[in-house]
């Protein structure tokens, strides 16, 4: 049977909405739009559904790391991308891969950057290819355009087995297009935007149990070539109440090429 939890979906609004990031100069400050709270049902890709990369654009796979603690300056970062390089070509068929970011969070009031608890994918059409040009530089952008690319990111816990806030998918199949709205994000320097994702009782929510740092999610942002993006965010529920432990992943973000 699925689980019960809750989520923060967006709304729709005449107006275009906004986050507010490090808002009035304070890291991790944020002012977010309005969020409607829902109930939902969520299946278990280890035991109750099945998920593929290919399908849902969402898949899972257990991928031990040599590397473990992933705040200790930037020491970790070579042999992680090298490592996340060969799972997305190995996984997904990427032929070439660039990792541009990366994130780690922690379910605690007092850190910069908590588990984002909102219905979303990272980036709208016009986001993904004005932030391909950021990356590459026009000429190359241009070159890889002119093909197939995409942008994947993958998700890790850190330190000990997921026990709440677990990270839910919508699958792609359930979403409707007019679920998706545009979100702006104003920076104290800049400004980008997200799509925020709009409740709709059709949505089919997926997660996996009990993840452990062994295990990863991948899964598409954005494809050039249409693949879905899919809705995501970090989920309230709890797996066992007798545990009182805090939530921690890493989420590395990545421009692949096919």
């Amino acid at each position: 049977m699925p689980q019960t939890a809750s989520v923060n979906y967006h709304v729709h609004r005449p107006e275009r909405q906004a986050f507010h990031i490090d808002a009035g100069g304070v890291e991790g400050r944020i002012i977010h739009p309005d969020y409607a709270v829902n109930t939902i049902d969520v299946f278990d890709a280890r035991s109750e559904t099945s998920v593929s990369f290919k399908d849902d654009s969402l898949g899972f796979f257990k991928t031990p790391s040599a590397v473990s603690d992933f705040e200790n300056g930037d020491t970790w970062r070579e042999n992680y991308d090298a490592e996340l390089t060969a799972i997305l070509k190995r996984e997904i068929g990427a032929t070439e891969v660039v990792i541009f970011d990366h994130t780690v969070r922690v379910d605690d009031p007092n850190a910069n950057r908590k588990p984002a608890r909102n219905v979303h994918s990272d980036y709208s059409p016009e986001g993904a290819n004005r932030r391909l040009v950021d990356i590459l530089g026009a000429e190359r952008a241009a070159e890889w355009a002119r093909g197939h690319f995409a942008f994947i990111n993958v998700w890790r816990p850190v330190g000990s087995p997921i026990n709440s806030a677990p990270l839910g998918f919508v699958r792609p199949s359930s979403v409707h297009d007019e679920d998706w709205i545009m979100i702006d994000l104003i920076y104290p320097d800049r400004k980008g935007h997200i799509m925020g994702l709009v409740a709709n009782p059709e949505h089919e929510w997926i997660y996996r149990s009990k993840m452990t740092p062994d295990e990863i999610a991948v899964f598409n942002i954005f494809d050039n070539r249409g693949q879905a993006p899919i809705g995501h965010s970090a989920i309230d529920m709890v797996e066992d109440p007798a545990l009182s432990r805090m939530r921690k992943s890493i989420e590395s973000r990545t421009l692949v090429r096919y």
